[in-house]
């Protein structure tokens, strides 16, 4: 009986992205949901892209609190942004103690 114990604890967690990898989002749906005119979209996913690429570029070097965190906040609205979360990893990583 007590041998599916952990089965049942592991289960009931909800999956957060894990510290060695960037959460997956949905650019699309991120820019969609600010509007506006085809130049705006465009920037938006550039800018989401870019971001993205500077994320998977400097993801080991974030504090694995502060990516649970930043993830958990970016992701409240139900469209979360590259651009905020790296804002927020970023803002996490220059304010700790060096």
């Amino acid at each position: 009986m007590l041998i599916h114990l952990p089965i049942i604890f592991l289960t009931s967690l909800h999956p957060i992205a894990g510290a060695n990898t960037v959460p997956k989002f949905d650019i699309t749906l991120e820019c969609q949901s600010e509007g506006g005119t085809k130049a705006m979209l465009d920037r938006c996913s550039d800018d989401e892209k870019q971001a993205l690429k500077q994320l998977r570029a400097e993801w080991t070097q974030f504090a694995a609190s502060d990516v649970r965190q930043c993830t958990e906040e970016t992701s409240i609205d139900g469209s979360p942004s590259y651009v905020e979360l790296l804002t927020c990893l970023e803002m996490a990583r220059d304010v700790r103690p060096k």
